[in-house]
């Protein structure tokens, strides 16, 4: 019999495993990687296809000068019915094998840690992976295959924020009406919670969690309203191409793919490469166009995405931030205010928080009603999104965790809910 027992947050830009002690009940190491594979090109024809997770993966991908395959945001596309198989140099992989890689990435570093093959987990998972029910159940589902095809047996499923509440509740001293903002990279989830420290060990709970609910924007979300309202100028946003004797403005799609990750991820075929030379020609070999076709030829999307989130992450706590890139004939030196990034996520912000007071009305709660709103996730960094909230409910009411460890440590804590610990 096992002595651990893992809790998995598998995230849309970082993933994290918790180790939880059965004999202490405590939370005693977390591995946290970036939810990235890379494979490399392989030299032949004859050569296997390699890959490398994490950390790891994003420095072999820079150090290859941007060769080879690289994938982010797997989260997003689970719920996603149309992806159902990609093709890797030969070797065809599903959407459950691709996050089958890094959940065994974190697997083995537990298990390397532990000393023992840990069979039992609790897997995170969103209030709301797609708003079509068939569509949830399938993103869950292609979760749990990935962590059998990972060597796991037994899987029991929480929802992130309601993990995140029981770690909340860990350091409280007196019972409190709690609402958990988990807040990530694909989705902004809620959850309502009535906790107590003296029922902290307790496997009947139910009862405690009055509400939950979220909605599909997160921090992917801020990064793509960034890059459409401030960068796609620097690809050709805007002009005009000669078609005999008409002038026409350029296809939008091609300046919305490029705003999406996930389209990006697929967005370099022959098709498009001979599209875009024709554009060129038409466009008087406009200098935007060829940076464009750069960005898109040499693979530079991810390195671009890294520097807009690098950005957004300084606006957490400055003024103003510049998002800097340079790479081949693009040099972006773009300066953002807080004000500035304020707008241009401000249809977010705003859904978010028309759909935290329908949330709160449906269950029949004030915001004088809560306690406490415990703020966790990459994008409860955010400083409108912070604002937004703290608007409803109050300065004082604002608690923040562990941003990046608080689900994958609530998680396995529990394991308590399910009786695997006694």
């Amino acid at each position: 019999m096992n002595n651990y027992i893992y809790g998995l947050d598998f995230g849309t830009s970082n993933s994290a495993l918790s180790i939880l002690d059965i004999r202490t009940k405590e939370v005693v190491h977390t591995f946290i990687e970036a939810s990235v594979l890379y494979f490399p090109q392989p030299l032949t024809s004859r050569d296997p296809v390699i890959h490398f997770v994490g950390k790891e993966a994003v420095k072999k991908y820079v150090a290859s000068a941007q060769e080879g395959r690289l994938m982010k945001s797997l989260k997003s596309v689970l719920p996603r019915t149309s992806f159902t198989h990609t093709y890797i140099y030969r070797q065809k992989y599903t959407a459950e094998e691709l996050v089958a890689l890094i959940i065994s990435h974190l697997k083995k570093l537990a298990d390397d840690w532990t000393g023992e093959e840990v069979t039992t987990v609790v897997l995170g998972r969103p209030v709301v992976f797609d708003e079509k029910r068939a569509n949830d159940q399938l993103a869950q589902d292609r979760i749990r295959k990935a962590a059998q095809i990972a060597g796991f047996r037994d899987y029991f499923f929480q929802l992130e924020p309601i993990a995140a509440a029981f770690t909340y509740e860990r350091h409280l001293q007196k019972a409190e009406k709690v609402l958990v903002a988990d807040l990530g990279g694909g989705t902004s989830d809620f959850t309502v919670m009535q906790l107590d420290p003296n029922r902290a060990h307790s496997p009947h709970r139910k009862q405690d969690m009055l509400a939950k609910g979220g909605i599909h924007i997160g921090g992917d979300d801020f990064d793509s309203e960034i890059m459409w309202k401030h960068l796609v100028a620097y690809f050709g946003y805007g002009l005009q191409y000669k078609s005999y004797d008409k002038m026409l403005d350029l296809p939008l799609h091609y300046f919305r793919n490029i705003c999406s990750w996930e389209e990006m991820n697929f967005f370099k075929n022959k098709k498009i490469k001979s599209d875009l030379e024709y554009y060129y020609f038409a466009t008087g070999n406009n200098e935007a166009i060829a940076r464009l076709m750069t960005l898109v030829g040499d693979n530079w999307g991810y390195a671009l995405f890294r520097a807009i989130e690098q950005g957004k992450i300084d606006l957490s706590d400055q003024d103003v931030a510049e998002i800097c890139f340079q790479a081949g004939n693009i040099d972006i030196q773009e300066e953002i205010t807080i004000a500035a990034f304020s707008n241009t996520i401000q249809k977010d912000t705003q859904k978010i928080g028309n759909y935290l007071d329908q949330f709160l009305a449906d269950t029949g709660l004030t915001y004088t009603d809560i306690d406490t709103v415990f703020m966790t996730g990459g994008s409860s960094l955010v400083r409108p999104i912070r604002k937004m909230i703290e608007e409803r409910f109050g300065a004082d009411a604002m608690q923040s965790g562990d941003n990046f460890n608080s689900v994958a440590n609530g998680l396995a804590y529990c394991s308590v809910l399910f009786g695997e610990v006694s």
